[in-house]
């Protein structure tokens, strides 16, 4: 697996962004990091009760969240990534074995059947309502506990975007945003005709929609990340010499 020569755009917040660092790294690569998301931490302070699920939506929520780890007979993970954060604590998680988003999680059998439950959602300030709503729906007694807020960084883009960036990864719909709204007018058409790498479906077709024409879906996860790179740009040099 080889990225040599090759510059990636790693937009995720500071604190997550050194795993897919060292891999691009690893693999011959420059890492420009570029955190289009900060997070913010949010004190909560009312009590821990015990929970019959706790499910965690995104690594941060376990980073920020931990404490709950321990609230509930089961702990329930969105994806591989964030399971891979719970698993520093406890091995016990269960996740959708593809996908990483709320519809995946919402796909599993242990959800199927929820009605009068108690289950606690873990996650950042103003998330999406689709799992809760769902569960709800569903017949679970669902509460949330927001641990962290997600805010814009007041940085300029423009300048990496216009240097040696050849790919461009993003993690979230609202990274997208920020990191567009961030670049600038130069940053933004510069932004379309780069390639950028996304974890799904949903993602991408945010991106379609700001008229981003090279749009790869990656997978959520680090080494699903690093194996499209790796793919593109290696088929990217096939092309080049036919």
């Amino acid at each position: 697996m080889s990225l040599a020569g090759r510059g990636v755009l790693v937009t995720r917040p500071r604190e997550l962004a050194q795993g897919l660092a060292k891999r691009v790294a690893d693999a011959g690569g420059r890492a420009i990091l570029f955190p289009a998301i900060e997070i913010e931490p949010l004190a909560h302070t009312g009590p821990v009760h015990r929970y019959d699920m706790v499910v965690f939506v995104s690594p941060t929520a376990v980073h920020h969240g931990s404490r709950w780890l321990g609230a509930g007979a089961r702990t329930l993970a969105v994806g591989a990534g964030t399971a891979h954060e719970v698993m520093k604590f406890r091995q016990d998680v269960i996740f959708p074995s593809s996908g990483a988003d709320s519809e995946a999680l919402l796909a599993l059998p242990e959800l199927a059947s929820v009605a009068g439950r108690q289950i606690l959602i873990v996650r950042g300030q103003g998330g999406r309502s689709l799992l809760g709503d769902t569960l709800r729906e569903r017949g679970a007694r669902v509460e949330y506990a927001e641990c962290y807020r997600r805010v814009r960084p007041q940085a300029d883009a423009a300048p990496l975007l216009a240097t040696w960036v050849d790919a461009v990864t993003v993690n979230s719909g609202e990274a997208l945003q920020n990191l567009y709204a961030l670049a600038g007018a130069e940053g933004q058409q510069r932004l379309r005709d780069t390639p950028l790498f996304v974890p799904h479906r949903r993602v991408a077709q945010q991106a379609e929609s700001a008229g981003l024409r090279k749009v790869v879906i990656a997978g959520p996860g680090d080494d699903e990340m690093i194996e499209r790179l790796v793919a593109y740009f290696s088929d990217d040099r096939e092309r080049s010499r036919s």
